[in-house]
């Protein structure tokens, strides 16, 4: 329960139109900015929420405390012996760290402290008024507000991600009042710019939401969400079908109104002649509709669209918008008449007039090389001729004009091109599954032709990108490289393709270097593209609830194979508390702690003197040849996570050597060779006991 004392306060930044898909961030971000920007300023609020709109992002705080929580700080002064006479009087240097302290000297007390009894003052500062406080929180949560693409406008330095045109701001029903940048904090808000253009004053905090909806705006996402969903499902029911409300649009139309009103809205049936995507993506991607399909999945025609306003003269926005479809639909039909007149493979020579990079060539070698990579990975003779042929056709749609002027269905229109010009399946599907996946959460290759040709088309962007110094930093990323890379580690871990991806790094940089691309061996190219591979791989499994070391100590052996690094991190987190794996990962790590930085590992047996010695040395070798052989005995370079276990449990055994080792040998002996030949032994133990995984990562309470 809120107490009475408290009050409510609201944030609004009003602004020209904001990007719909900058919103959901930005809320959250307004959302969490403020928690932080408020626990700063010691202002308890009891629910911080943040709401938006495409003219508006809003804070709204409930249950703000009246004021500051008072600050409480303690001041060491001088040691007690030096602050009091013998009579327990304060002396002046008592009196004078009082004074500065702003208390009288009779305030002071006494504490412990590792290095004596000293005096401290109790300083108490009390809150500001809510108001005060937020008249300087405000500003700072505008300013750490963060797009992914900003602008400036008018004279002065501000950037954001658009005008900023008004700024409401209430504590109950008083103005917090602030100046950000030239424009003033007030009670003024603007409505609809259909429905209620012009200001309006708001009185309260709290009459703010029922005000705004008086003027024609819906401040809730949520709520606009669900009357959109609804609506939308109402008119294709009454149509006798159903509405396809996929998540992403519906929150894009979502922050593309204030106040949503739904209609149904037909096209010509011979448009469904045509290919699906060729009818679907002008109606979702470009003119953000929602589709009907029938009962049994068929599409209709018709479509759902959604007004930002009300439902005035909606036959007129109906009509309107179905004369648009329709000359969407249009042109539609007319690229892909136009493109079924040309073969797929008789469009390949064009590649070579479309650049891929500069400096990398074009499509038509970029089509070459992923072929060569592809095949890299796929075993069977029959595999390796539909892959030969599907790479050659992979990019062909890429110079067709359906996929020019929607380029979004670059790869679906190639399936269909293909598929209705007579080409086997399996080279069709894998023409559109070697974009897979193109975001996160998109479904992965279901062929092994396809997810071949994936895997091959990202790393050849990879190493081509690197090769040229394009690498992502920070948080800037504009060539997508960190989705290309995670595209590739999961569909190679789904696959489990035998070749591992350090391999095909190596291929790709030697066809890069054959382009004349790469001058040098590419050795470090490979080693910085694996190294990225592996940050990667580690994000999903922290994703997958992996603890970073777990996750440092399954990847540290390479990336080579991600299924095998996920099965490794699963192992591990699954034993991890066992008491013979801490074990294990205590003996490492002493050895680790003396040889690890030594450079060789091998020993000469005849430069052993103690009997622990040569006990060391042939339970390293049985091991290496025990886990050798459990490697080779998994079929397809894939080993399974029980497997794993078992390894670990089997490296452990070695425990009671090491410990032996060093409880009757000593290392650092002043005979150099006996010193080296004790090191190399200590270090090929350390490379076999490692050889799972680097459990010297591992970190256990209280390291």
């Amino acid at each position: 329960m809120v107490r009475s004392d408290r009050k409510q306060a609201v944030l609004e930044i009003g602004t020209e139109e904001l990007p719909a898909r900058y919103m959901p961030q930005a809320l959250e971000d307004s959302r969490n900015i403020a928690l932080s920007v408020l626990e700063a300023a010691r202002l308890d609020v009891a629910r911080v929420s943040a709401y938006g709109t495409p003219r508006r992002i809003i804070v709204s705080l409930d249950g703000v405390a009246p004021a500051q929580a008072d600050l409480v700080r303690e001041l060491r002064g001088p040691a007690v012996r030096i602050a009091y006479d013998e009579d327990g009087n304060p002396t002046r240097a008592a009196q004078g760290f009082a004074r500065s302290a702003g208390i009288p000297a009779t305030e002071l007390v006494r504490r412990d402290t590792p290095q004596g009894e000293y005096v401290y003052a109790i300083v108490r500062e009390g809150g500001h008024d809510a108001a005060a406080v937020l008249g300087e929180a405000f500003p700072k949560i505008i300013d750490s507000l963060r797009f992914p693409k900003s602008m400036r406008w008018g004279w002065g330095d501000l950037r954001f991600a658009r005008p900023i045109r008004w700024i409401l701001a209430l504590i109950d029903e008083n103005v917090v009042d602030f100046d950000y940048h030239g424009v003033r904090s007030g009670r003024a808000t603007w409505g609809h710019r259909t429905l209620a253009p012009g200001p309006a004053e708001i009185a309260s905090a709290a009459d703010y939401w029922t005000q705004l909806r008086e003027i024609g705006v819906m401040i809730d996402p949520k709520e606009r969400a669900a009357v959109i969903r609804s609506q939308a499902q109402s008119l294709a029911e009454a149509h006798g079908g159903t509405a396809v409300v996929e998540d992403d649009l519906l929150e894009e139309v979502t922050f593309l109104v204030e106040w949503p009103t739904a209609f149904a809205g037909g096209f010509s049936r011979d448009y469904l002649d045509l290919p699906e995507p060729c009818v679907i993506t002008p109606m979702v991607g470009h003119q953000r509709y929602f589709p009907v399909r029938k009962s049994d999945g068929r599409l209709m025609p018709v479509f759902i669209g959604v007004r930002n306003g009300d439902d005035y003269h909606l036959d007129l926005v109906t009509a309107g918008n179905e004369r648009v479809l329709a000359a969407r639909l249009a042109d539609a039909r007319f690229f892909y008449e136009e493109d079924m007149k040309v073969r797929l493979a008789e469009r390949t020579p064009d590649l070579e007039d479309v650049v891929f990079q500069e400096k990398l060539g074009t499509m038509y070698e970029k089509a070459e090389r992923i072929g060569a990579l592809g095949r890299r990975l796929v075993e069977e003779p029959d595999e390796a001729g539909v892959l030969e042929r599907a790479a050659l056709l992979a990019k062909s749609d890429l110079v067709t004009a359906m996929v020019r002027e929607f380029t979004e269905l670059q790869g679906v229109m190639g399936r269909e091109y293909a598929l209705r010009q007579g080409e086997d399946d399996r080279i069709a599907q894998a023409i559109f599954e070697h974009y897979l996946p193109r975001h996160a959460g998109d479904i992965l290759p279901r062929t092994r032709v396809g997810a071949a040709l994936s895997v091959a088309d990202k790393m050849d962007t990879l190493m081509g990108y690197f090769a040229i110094g394009l690498v992502p930093s920070g948080s800037a990323d504009p060539y997508a490289l960190r989705r290309q890379a995670a595209g590739m580690l999961a569909v190679h871990a789904q696959w489990k393709f035998v070749r591992g991806l350090d391999d095909l790094a190596r291929l790709s940089a030697e066809l890069y270097r054959e382009a004349g691309v790469i001058q040098d061996s590419g050795e470090r190219l490979v080693r910085d593209v694996l190294e990225f591979l592996g940050i990667r791989l580690k994000v999903s499994l922290q994703d997958a609830g992996i603890r970073h070391d777990i996750a440092d100590a399954a990847i540290a052996s390479g990336v080579g194979m991600p299924a095998c690094v996920w099965e490794k991190a699963h192992a591990v987190a699954s034993v991890v508390d066992e008491d013979w794996f801490a074990r294990l990962a205590t003996a490492a790590t002493r050895i680790r702690n003396i040889a690890g930085s030594f450079e060789s590992d091998e020993c000469d047996p005849g430069l052993f003197e103690d009997p622990a010695e040569i006990g060391l040395y042939d339970a390293t070798r049985k091991l290496g040849l025990d886990l050798a052989v459990c490697e080779r005995e998994t079929s397809a370079g894939f080993v399974e996570r029980d497997a794993y276990v078992g390894a670990l449990k089997r490296t452990a055994e070695i425990c009671g050597d090491i410990d032996r080792y060093f409880d009757e040998v000593l290392v650092m002996v002043d005979d150099d060779r006996v010193k080296r030949n004790r090191l190399a032994t200590l270090k090929q133990a350390l490379n076999v006991a490692s050889s799972v995984i680097d459990v010297t990562r591992i970190v256990f309470a209280g390291d």
